[in-house]
């Protein structure tokens, strides 16, 4: 097969909308669970609904944008005026603030929990919202011109590029920010300020950086039809491999959702690590290099090989994890499971991308999204929230009591990624060789 070479303005643009992109979910999917933990004095339970709301959120709209993408035959407009709207609603959340909410709708009251409990509510439906914007022009439509702009020859490396950013966003975020101090509302808004006036720049400039593919629909079909097109059984029938994948990328991220909301508060809240940036960057950037280079391993020998080190290197950061809690070995633990969760995500990622039917990418966009945020993200942080619920908790300077997360979440992550792992038996016998 000849091979395919995208210009170097693809991969810019491969590159800074992946990154910010990531930036952005970094806000949703880790900070806002420090933010309305930190801030509001969020319950487990709280932090699993705001995942899950957000997570029935974005499969919706990507299964509706994402074949809108595909009938109108355009990528760009939506990732553009996505991104921008996108940043807006994260702005919004530097209004979300106990004095701000309990001046407006508590005046004549004391300070009270209802102040906090009217801070989470809005929280959770802001997210929602920025999830919107966040899926329409992220996961709906950048994905699907991802897809449309590669083959079988590159595929591996794009992904491994795409799938390093969340580390690296991770990084940026972190690192960017780890000077402010996560219990003062000041510094929250000017986190959100800075993340929402990068994205919405970004959204700007895409409209000349970005090129349509040209993939489009025939002018017969059906939108409303297409929304459900990857649920019909014919459909299912006709790409099995596909299917089995999307199972694989489900149990996978289930496992990975039974402790990442709840990571960097094992990190601050259990063990101590204050300055954990400093141990978790290396980590980061380590894993990213790998990732991005490991996709080559992909295009040359195939799936079958390239997933069972990811896979097993994730396994075993997750029981390095549970077992160790100094700070030497916490950071070779989070190394290695950074390093398997990216691979490994990167590796599915990319099969997904080449058994996904021609011209029908944003389609299938919102199946991935099934896949990838809405069972997980119901599932994961509710199987989490239930293995703390009786986990150890610490009184506040208000009077409130908090939670403290246990090792208990990587153990529980370690069997549900030995399920995951059962899946590549049939999955392995559908695949054709490379």
């Amino acid at each position: 097969m000849q091979k395919n070479k995208p210009g170097s303005k693809f991969y810019l643009a491969l590159v800074i909308f992946s990154l910010v992109g990531q930036v952005a979910w970094v806000v949703e999917n880790m900070y806002l669970n420090v933010f309305i933990y930190k801030m509001f004095h969020a319950s487990a339970e709280q932090i699993s609904f705001m995942v899950a709301a957000s997570a029935v959120t974005a499969t919706v709209t990507t299964l509706l944008i994402g074949a809108l993408s595909d009938k109108l035959g355009k990528r760009k407009v939506f990732i553009c005026a996505g991104y921008i709207l996108w940043g807006i609603s994260i702005l919004g959340f530097a209004l979300i603030r106990v004095d701000t909410v309990h001046s407006l709708f508590f005046p004549m009251m004391s300070m009270s929990g209802a102040a906090m409990s009217l801070c989470i509510t809005l929280t959770i439906a802001l997210d929602c919202i920025m999830t919107f914007f966040g899926s329409s022009a992220n996961d709906a439509c950048f994905n699907a011109w991802l897809t449309d702009s590669t083959d079988e020859t590159n595929r591996g490396t794009a992904e491994g590029i795409n799938a390093m950013m969340p580390l690296l966003a991770i990084l940026v975020v972190f690192g960017g920010f780890m000077g402010m101090d996560q219990s003062k509302a000041e510094d929250w808004t000017l986190i959100f300020t800075i993340i929402g006036a990068v994205v919405v720049a970004l959204g700007i400039a895409g409209f000349f950086l970005i090129k349509d593919t040209g993939v489009k629909m025939a002018e017969n079909q059906n939108y409303f039809a297409n929304i459900f097109y990857g649920f019909r059984p014919s459909v299912v029938k006709a790409n099995k491999p596909l299917y089995m994948t999307l199972i694989l990328l489900a149990l996978f991220n289930i496992s990975i959702q039974i402790f990442m909301p709840y990571l960097i508060l094992y990190y601050t809240e259990t063990l101590g690590l204050k300055d954990y940036v400093l141990i978790f960057a290396p980590a980061i950037i380590v894993s990213a290099v790998f990732t991005a280079l490991y996709g080559k391993v992909y295009d040359k020998f195939g799936f079958r090989t390239a997933i069972i080190p990811t896979l097993a290197m994730l396994m075993v950061g997750y029981a390095i994890l549970y077992v160790v809690h100094d700070t030497v070995m916490v950071f070779i633990g989070s190394l290695i499971m950074m390093c398997g969760y990216i691979g490994t995500g990167a590796m599915i990622g990319a099969l997904i991308r080449d058994y996904t039917p021609e011209n029908k990418s944003g389609m299938f966009q919102g199946l991935r999204i099934v896949g990838q945020v809405l069972i997980p993200g119901v599932i994961g942080p509710a199987i989490g929230a239930a293995v703390l619920q009786n986990a150890k908790t610490v009184v506040n300077s208000d009077g409130t009591t908090s939670f403290v997360p246990n090792a208990n979440i990587f153990l529980t992550a370690f069997l549900a990624g030995v399920v995951a792992c059962l899946i590549l038996i049939p999955l392995f016998k559908m695949l054709k060789k490379k």
